[in-house]
């Protein structure tokens, strides 16, 4: 895994392998950080009293851990296992698995542009991280939108290869949202008052919403997005948009969101 610094930082959380088990804590190397390893003493394996250690910890197992202190001098890390709650340490398996599937991709990337892994790493990876937040990011980044790195400046034989093998194998995250929009008016044009309303809301939703008719007077709106709040929001601002159009005519407007 591509790492840019030797040790980590106190606070950050990190996979780490148990490789020996004794009385007072475990010895654990860092699965991040090439040929360092870090001790988790017994009163940071678990919550309350831990009368035997190798009910919680034995030799093998990854666990994620909260690092606690950093001796750069001396190589030493102190980890915590109790720090770190089921929401972490799940968010930080997948960051985990999702860095090593980088450096695959980087591999391919490298060779496709013929360069070297190293001359990559060295070449780009640092200021990739640096501007997406990490180099999964980054390629994921690429398959979403194919102008991202020239836009953050990058160029280079290897950006067109970057791009290229991010499109072939990232398969962005979606949420879906829904709920029933209802619509009526009794206006003489009313068709057309509900027919524009529904064409507002699909310009408000930015080609992310779509909306088919159930039964009079009654539309289902669902938008896709890469997370919750964007959708959230998106759906909001097209559901506003069909209900201010209906209202304004003098017509009737209600919406209720899927369970």
């Amino acid at each position: 895994m591509v790492r840019l610094t030797e040790f980590p930082e106190e606070g950050e959380l990190v996979v780490a392998t148990v490789r020996e088990v004794k009385p007072f804590g475990a010895f654990a190397s860092l699965d991040e950080f090439p040929d360092k390893e870090g001790f988790i003493h017994i009163a940071e394996v678990a919550s309350g009293w831990v009368k035997y250690i190798r009910d919680h910890v034995r030799e093998g197992q990854k666990v994620v851990c909260k690092v606690t202190k950093v001796d750069v001098g001396k190589g030493h890390v102190d980890l915590s296992v109790k720090q770190v709650n089921e929401h972490q340490r799940r968010e930080k398996i997948q960051a985990w698995k999702n860095e090593q599937r980088a450096d695959k991709l980087l591999g391919i990337v490298a060779a496709r542009a013929g360069m070297s892994f190293d001359d990559a790493v060295k070449g780009f990876v640092g200021d990739l991280v640096s501007a997406f937040g990490s180099l999964y990011g980054a390629f994921e980044e690429a398959a979403a939108n194919e102008k991202s790195l020239a836009g953050e400046g990058y160029r280079g034989p290897w950006v067109a290869a970057f791009q290229e093998v991010a499109r072939e194998n990232i398969v962005l995250p979606t949420v879906t949202i829904a709920g029933a929009l209802d619509l009526s008016s009794v206006d003489p044009r009313g068709v057309e008052v509900i027919r524009g309303a529904l064409e507002q809301a699909e310009v408000a939703g930015g080609g992310a919403v779509t909306i088919r008719y159930l039964a009079a007077p009654r539309y289902r709106v669902e938008v896709k997005a890469g997370d919750y709040k964007t959708a959230e929001a998106v759906l909001k601002d097209s559901v506003d948009a069909a209900i201010d159009a209906v209202r304004k005519a003098g017509g009737q407007a209600s919406f209720s969101r899927d369970a």
